[in-house]
């Protein structure tokens, strides 16, 4: 039998080879014989991973918790310049005036909302290469592909004169870096125990959107050093390129694929049917939408609404704290996960969606009084609920796809016996009962991307029904009424499917 690399022999307390400096090192001892290692795990040409089995906790101990950590590292890289990458346009546009750019208010906001739309249809074939091409293989293409939004970028914005046509249509290329979060997330859930993937998930996501709130502090800032009287847009796509070629050697280097994870669009076709699947997108609007739409809208809106405070010269840089937004969705998170683990999505869901009504009608109401930090603190709190909703979220679609799982499988069970109830036929019923256990596991991947792709949408939506609120009224109030309203209505669809006292969902805790 030909074993992991990872689990041969190696001097004591080194990480495996296929970690990077600072991985965990395995618990097996050194010199240990090939038999210590789990009998299960093998590793072929390509990095191809076979007999990955973390509900074996002696295996995930001893082995897979590093080389789970390790994929989970290089994939939040990745994902993380993807969202960086996705969310420049946000910063770019609003400040194409100011370097010769003739665009209305209508054409920048369809650069910042451009990239959302063409990153949420990209989730969808995004999510099917994993299962095709596998995650590691996936992962290094879809880090490449950033190599072409940042360029591009690079080039257009050097020269006036470039057309709206091709503004938009490099602002749409962005969306490469929004569609890396759906086969991230596909592919890692893989590598987790069912126990552990909400806080898996969530760090998975929470360092990916980070890259949104790193976009906002770093690009100002790095226009404007050294620009004299003008900004040096051009940098704003060309100094992520040397971290994006990292990024790819390390996912080729150090990540893995999965076998048991390839061969699965029937499963991820299976998802689509699913009425659940169509729930959680459309909650995932309310969530993930509004985390991503305000993060591409919030420097626009701090410099319609208070002009003055949109940047703050530091030394000989402008720094806007736009970036604090998607910093505080970002890092909040992973804890809704957790908590999610800890008392049930669901419960986690409405409490996020309660928050976000209230402070979205708190908005509308203070905006009179003119106040920038009354302004961005309800935003704050805002993108909080946002980023603790999309963990929560996110941890009830393998958890709602498990209770599907065995209800499926108790259906089987019962209709084998009503139709032969004889003892010979028992070892036969066994044989099919697991089955749609593994077809839950297979269609709860697929849903994340899925989903991901859908709730991707409000993105896009959120800076098309601020313009044409301020088209029509001259103001953003209609907007954020509207707001109020959706997440009113997501909140009591929550709390029908999936905390209703007679719910299924609600006694399996989802």
């Amino acid at each position: 039998m030909t074993l992991d690399r990872t689990t041969a022999a190696r001097p004591a307390g080194a990480p495996p080879s296929s970690a990077p400096a600072g991985a965990p090192p395995s618990s097996a001892p050194a010199g240990a014989p090939p038999s210590s290692a789990p009998s299960g795990l093998r590793e072929r040409p390509g990095r191809w991973l076979d007999g990955w089995d973390p509900e074996d906790e002696g295996f995930w101990a001893s082995t897979g918790r590093s080389i789970a950590g390790t994929n989970l590292r290089w994939s939040i890289f990745c994902e993380f310049l993807g969202f960086v990458v996705w969310q420049l346009w946000s910063i770019v546009a609003v400040q194409l005036p100011a370097v010769g750019f003739d665009l209305t208010t209508a054409q920048v906001f369809w650069l910042i909302s451009m990239p959302s739309l063409v990153g949420a249809t990209l989730r969808i074939p995004y999510t099917f290469m994993v299962p095709l091409v596998g995650g590691r293989n996936w992962t290094v293409v879809s880090a490449l592909l950033l190599l072409v939004p940042t360029v591009g970028l690079a080039v257009a914005v050097s020269d006036p004169g470039t057309s709206f046509a091709t503004l938009l249509l490099l602002a749409g290329l962005a969306g490469f870096g929004g569609g890396n979060f759906a086969s991230s997330m596909a592919n890692i859930t893989y590598f987790y125990p069912a126990r552990e993937k909400g806080w898996a998930l969530g760090l998975n996501a929470a360092g990916g959107n980070l890259g949104a709130a790193v976009a906002q502090l770093v690009v100002p800032v790095v226009i404007s050093v050294g620009a004299a009287a003008t900004l040096n847009l051009p940098l704003a796509g060309l100094v992520w390129v040397p971290f994006i070629l990292l990024a790819a050697w390390g996912a080729r280097r150090h990540m893995h694929n999965l076998s048991h994870a390839r061969g699965d669009v029937a499963g991820s076709l299976a998802a689509l049917r699913e009425p659940h699947l169509w729930v959680m997108a459309f909650l995932y609007i309310g969530t993930f939408g509004s985390f991503i739409g305000f993060s591409g809208v919030f420097p626009k809106l701090i410099n319609d609404v208070f002009p003055e405070f949109s940047s703050f010269a530091v030394g000989g840089a402008a720094l806007s704290l736009a970036f604090l937004g998607p910093l505080v969705g970002s890092l909040t998170r992973p804890f809704g996960g957790r908590l999610a683990d800890r008392f049930g999505g669901a419960r986690m869901t409405v409490l996020a969606f309660a928050v976000m009504a209230v402070v979205a009608l708190t908005v509308v109401l203070t905006l009179p009084l003119a106040n920038f930090w009354l302004f961005l603190a309800l935003f704050l709190v805002l993108f909080t609920a946002s980023g603790f909703g999309n963990g929560a979220t996110y941890k009830m679609i393998p958890t709602i796809f498990a209770v599907r799982g065995r209800r499926e499988a108790d259906a089987v069970a019962s209709a084998e016996s009503t139709a032969d109830a004889v003892a010979t036929d028992h070892a036969g019923r066994d044989a099919v009962a697991p089955r749609p256990a593994v077809g839950s596991e297979r269609k709860a991947s697929a849903a994340l991307g899925l989903v991901s792709a859908i709730g991707a949408y409000g993105g896009f939506v959120i800076p098309q029904v601020l313009s044409a609120s301020a088209a029509v009224t001259g103001a953003y109030h209609a907007a954020f009424y509207g707001f109020v309203v959706a997440y009113v209505l997501m909140l009591a669809v929550t709390w029908l499917v999936y905390l209703r006292p007679t719910s299924a969902f609600a006694r399996a805790g989802v």
